[in-house]
């Protein structure tokens, strides 16, 4: 007998006895790996076998497939250490305010914050405050702002100089560098009032404001 079939017959013989130990449970994948070698082994031409250096090759192979899981399973415990913390971290925010991309304005006590995120500098930048119906009541004009998130507050008053009554509005971004107009993200201002953990990220629930990811938050208060 030569050193493959002594090699063959050992495999099978360590095989049969995984098998056996582990007959009450689901067969991992090494098992299975090492099965279908062995059938292979088996089933091989008798005039043509397998050499010791494809029987070293494949049994290699089982390191590896071991290594993977034991990568996969650390990588999954790692993941879930992430998702955990990311959430603990997002509670600490029930309570607070924070801007988000949006373009809802809720005026309160003659008093509504609302924010803009900015790609560069610009020297010249206007808020167009609409109601609920979508007329325009108050444009502000800002003048020049610098690059990043920035915020701004009405005082509730319209262009005809009448208060507007509290509630729910909206508004516009127009900000220009020069001659060029530059694109600007409107950003809502609301409260955490609950956290709850997604898919991938802690799930803010900021309620007029909706549903949003922790990575969504441009700034807090």
């Amino acid at each position: 007998m030569n050193s493959v079939q002594e090699t063959s017959k050992q495999i099978f013989q360590a095989a049969n006895s995984a098998v056996k130990s582990e007959k009450n449970s689901i067969e991992n994948p090494q098992d299975r790996f090492l099965k279908l070698l062995v059938t292979q082994m088996q089933n091989q031409d008798p005039l043509n076998p397998l050499d010791n250096a494809e029987v070293t090759s494949q049994l290699a192979q089982i390191s590896t497939v071991t290594g993977i899981d034991k990568l996969n399973d650390t990588l999954q415990l790692l993941l879930s250490g992430i998702e955990d913390s990311r959430t603990m971290e997002a509670a600490n925010l029930i309570g607070h305010k924070a801007l988000v991309p949006g373009s809802a304005l809720s005026l309160e006590e003659n008093a509504a914050v609302g924010g803009f995120e900015l790609p560069q500098s610009v020297d010249k930048l206007s808020i167009t405050i609409l109601d609920s119906a979508g007329i325009a009541v108050r444009t502000l004009d800002l003048g020049s702002q610098t690059s990043g998130v920035n915020t701004f507050v009405w005082d509730g008053v319209t262009d005809s100089g009448s208060l507007a009554a509290n509630g729910n509005y909206s508004f516009t971004i127009n900000a220009k560098q020069g001659d060029g107009e530059i694109a600007a993200s409107a950003l809502s201002l609301g409260q955490v009032n609950s956290v709850s953990p997604g898919e991938h990220d802690a799930v803010l629930d900021m309620g007029n404001l909706g549903l949003v990811g922790m990575a969504d938050i441009k700034q807090i208060f």
